[in-house]
């Protein structure tokens, strides 16, 4: 059987993340992927120029396209800029019965471009944090979504929990901003904290890391794998992809989902 995941997010025109990265992503594991974009963006390796985002109405004429004829077996969501529009991919994961969601609360591309309005951190907590079947906030992603500061690996426990009781099932906090040579993610199920470790590479090729990331998630809960070990996995694939990164255009290249070789069962 065709296992299928959908991203809704946002167009990166340089390729290396949103949309065209959680594709790439999907094809890596062999799933099968279809989209709806919510923003298209002016971007290349050195940064984000322009930001057009699509109209919530066909945001939502996107959603209802795919989901009543081709479906998902899991979904993630990516850049989302205004309340409008996650109002209505709420919706639509409510309408269509969507259990696996990832939710990429994506806020700042790499460069520091703003890629959501500020009123719309209000609603993503209010209406799309409760459907996630897990939240995965890099630190100033959970910083925003918190109002805390986090430093080490005991704050990201915090923020991970007061996200889960916000309503969340699962939450990774990544920890690739803070120091270490080691890049430790934080992973609650709201029953236990695990920590992933692994060593830090040294390179600017990281573009895309976080869409990728929540895409490999997305693509292993698509094909039945359990949160924790699609998690697991997931951080196993993403090392591999940013020590493979692809030192394209000018500036930050894009970590290379390519790179990855899916194990057998």
């Amino acid at each position: 059987m065709l296992t299928k995941a959908l991203t809704i997010a946002g167009s990166d025109s340089g390729g290396g993340a949103g949309i065209q990265a959680d594709l790439k992503t999907f094809t890596a594991f062999g799933v099968y992927g279809s989209s709806v974009i919510t923003a298209l963006t002016a971007q290349n390796t050195i940064g984000v120029a322009a930001v057009h985002s699509v109209p919530p109405e066909f945001v939502r004429a996107q959603l209802v396209a795919v989901l009543s004829d081709i479906g998902a077996d899991a979904a993630k969501t990516g850049m989302l800029c205004s309340a409008a529009t996650i109002c209505e991919v709420a919706r639509a994961v409510r309408d269509f019965g969507i259990d696996k969601l990832v939710v990429d609360p994506v806020m700042l591309a790499q460069s520091g471009a703003t890629l959501i309005e500020a009123e719309a951190i209000a609603a993503l907590n209010a209406e799309l944090v409760p459907l996630a079947l897990v939240l995965t906030p890099n630190v100033p992603e959970a910083e925003r979504l918190t109002e805390t500061r986090i430093a080490t690996a005991s704050d990201q426990r915090i923020a991970a929990r007061a996200l889960v009781e916000r309503g969340a099932r699962a939450v990774l906090v990544k920890g690739g901003h803070l120091e270490g040579d080691d890049a430790v993610d934080v992973f609650y199920d709201g029953r236990i904290f695990h920590e992933l470790r692994a060593a830090r590479i040294e390179t600017r090729h990281t573009h895309g890391t976080g869409c990728q990331l929540s895409a490999a998630i997305t693509a292993q809960l698509a094909r039945g794998r359990p949160l924790a070990e699609a998690v697991a996995r997931a951080k196993r694939f993403i090392s591999v992809a940013i020590a493979g990164g692809l030192d394209v255009g000018q500036g930050a290249g894009p970590a290379n989902p390519s790179a990855w070789r899916e194990p057998p069962d």
